[in-house]
């Protein structure tokens, strides 16, 4: 008896323990909870190891862990040790509380800016999971970098080879005018369309809408006959081409792909289009439209916005912002960003929701109402609405749009302007008011009085000339390019590119890996932690954890031991200069 109380009371300890564990998700602590998993097979036979040997290598190993990373560490009431959770108060607010852990490089010191920060699991959680073939010449490894060393002797994964497939795309402004029966308009390697449930043309990437109707009339009718059988189609894979589906009642949209991307990213491609459409017509009139009149011909409402969604195509082609759910920043001195962040928040108006200063394609900073928070796929259709269009800059704009991630029902109004008409500082308030429009352009000139009397404004004109960095700067050897994630923030940043990608066919090749490896490390069925890739051209390294994502392009010369060791070089020189890289204290109103 006196055995089984004491084993009782120690599964009782036990418990807290695993309580403790589940609360201070750490990487020791995963270590422990395998540690005490393996323990607790053993049984009632070894009750006192359950006890002991739990907390005297939590001691220790949090005593190593502390004087390793040098992280502040409290002991609570209980008497456990656990992190200063200096981000614990602010982000009990998010609409995402203790998504991730906060302390990676780039991680805000205050409230995050962004609804969250892992978007591409959000996006694509309504699709299927789907199995990908495996390629050869890889080698998965730990999800650390002491693990990952511990791999270097690893066999490597014998799958079937697979290359990232990169062709040169046709110029900038898309042939309206091409043959849909040509050789021309079948080359292309990636075509989308949009329809609607009953058939109708609504938008197509190359070619005219008119050509294409009878193919249109094609999809709309795989998708009913399946649907006929209370199934769904998403994808069809045939002679290297993949056919994905998205079916977002009204409107049906297809992505014909032979690039190495998963159903997943194409799938996520196709949502952006989707909203982009919605954020020219709200879902609500979408709906209502449809309802009225199943056959309407949706080309009318949206005739002369084509060149917004044929610039989203071309961002997702490009822009690793897109492929990465997240948003890259001007670096900037952590002073002046401070000074031109406080200057936007002073200029404030009654209906202002949110007040975004850009720099071209980069985001200068972002000020928001308090428990409003702007989705980063919101964001990117900002970042499109301004780069598409160049009348902006001939005086101040206002436009509504609606944030589809925010809210599908409404319009905001956004009042879009330049600073100065030669500059690329562009300003954009949004604002739940229609009528608003001369007092946000007020809230302008105020910021720009404020802004003009201060040193800032200057530090921010000499930021622009030099709006990128230089791998070198890292001093890593063979270290050609990276792209770096933090998820907490949703910020990411990554150096120009180097000499042997200043075409658009090397760059677009580069995109083209660094999408197959995100592909590898999110795919469904088996995700991934870490991936190394070799290369005639390039090697390439991928890993991600609960706090950030890395991708890393070596020259073909480097090695898999250096490519591992470069991973925490680089760790250790962007916590160095995350004051500059990233939006650390975003401000509210």
């Amino acid at each position: 008896m006196t055995c089984i109380h004491s084993h009782r009371k120690t599964q009782s300890v036990y418990s807290t323990w695993s309580q403790c564990l589940q609360q201070h998700e750490t990487r020791p602590m995963r270590i422990l909870k395998r540690t005490v998993s393996d323990v607790d097979r053993l049984g009632i036979y070894y009750p006192v190891l359950q006890v002991v040997v739990p907390v005297v290598t939590y001691a220790a190993v949090m005593a190593v862990y502390v004087h390793n990373k040098g992280i502040p560490w409290e002991v609570q009431q209980n008497g456990t040790l656990a992190p200063v959770d200096r981000l614990r108060n602010e982000r009990s607010e998010s609409p995402t509380p203790g998504l991730v852990v906060g302390t990676e490089p780039g991680a805000g010191q205050e409230s995050a800016m962004f609804v969250h920060a892992q978007s591409f699991e959000d996006l694509t959680a309504d699709s299927e999971p789907t199995t990908e073939p495996e390629p050869e010449g890889e080698t998965v490894l730990g999800e650390s970098a002491e693990e990952a060393a511990l791999c270097l002797g690893a066999e490597q994964v014998t799958q079937e080879e697979q290359q990232p497939e990169v062709e040169e795309e046709c110029p900038e402004n898309r042939s309206k005018e091409e043959d849909v029966c040509s050789e021309v308009w079948r080359s292309h390697r990636k075509h989308v369309f949009v329809l609607s449930e009953a058939g109708k043309p609504i938008y197509t990437r190359y070619g005219t809408e008119e050509a294409l109707s009878s193919t249109m009339g094609v999809m709309m009718a795989l998708v009913s006959v399946v649907e006929a059988d209370k199934n769904i189609i998403r994808s069809i894979h045939a002679d290297g081409y993949k056919v994905v589906f998205l079916r977002k009642t009204p409107l049906v949209l297809v992505g014909v792909s032979r690039t190495c991307q998963s159903d997943r990213e194409l799938t996520r491609e196709l949502q952006y289009i989707y909203y982009q459409i919605v954020s020219l017509l709200t879902l609500t009139q979408l709906n209502h439209i449809f309802q009225h009149k199943q056959n309407y011909d949706l080309r009318r409402l949206l005739a002369g916005s084509e060149h917004l969604t044929d610039n989203l195509l071309r961002l997702l082609d490009r822009d690793p912002g897109l492929l990465l759910s997240a948003v890259t920043c001007l670096p900037l001195a952590s002073s002046t960003r401070d000074l031109v962040s406080s200057s936007l928040q002073a200029a404030k108006a009654k209906s202002l929701v949110f007040s975004i200063l850009l720099a071209g394609d980069r985001l200068v900073t972002l000020v928001r109402k308090k428990d409003q928070y702007l989705h980063h796929m919101d964001l990117h259709l900002l970042f499109n609405l301004v780069g598409s269009s160049s009348s902006f800059r001939e005086g101040e704009g206002w436009t509504p749009i609606c944030l589809p991630k925010f809210n599908t029902a409404g319009f905001f109004h956004a009042h879009i302007s330049y600073l100065e008409p030669a500059s690329d500082l562009c300003l954009i308030l949004v604002s739940t008011d229609r009528e608003d429009f001369f007092n946000l352009s007020d809230c302008k000139r105020r910021f720009l009085e404020r802004l003009s009397r201060r040193t800032a404004y200057q530090s921010l004109k000499e930021a622009l000339k030099c709006p990128s960095y230089s791998v070198t700067q890292v001093s890593i050897p063979e270290l050609r390019h990276f792209l770096y994630k933090s998820k907490s923030s949703g910020l990411y940043t990554s150096p120009e590119l180097p000499l042997p990608y200043q075409s658009l066919e090397d760059q677009e090749r580069l995109m083209g890996l660094y999408q197959y490896l995100h592909s590898r490390l999110h795919q469904p069925t088996r995700p991934l932690r870490s991936i190394y890739r070799c290369g005639e051209t390039e090697n390439l390294l991928a890993w991600v954890t609960s706090g950030f994502e890395l991708y890393l392009c070596f020259s073909p010369l480097g090695t898999k031991a250096m490519a591992v060791a470069a991973v925490n070089k680089l760790l250790k020189w962007i916590r160095r200069e995350e004051d500059r890289l990233f939006i650390l204290s975003p401000l509210t109103y």
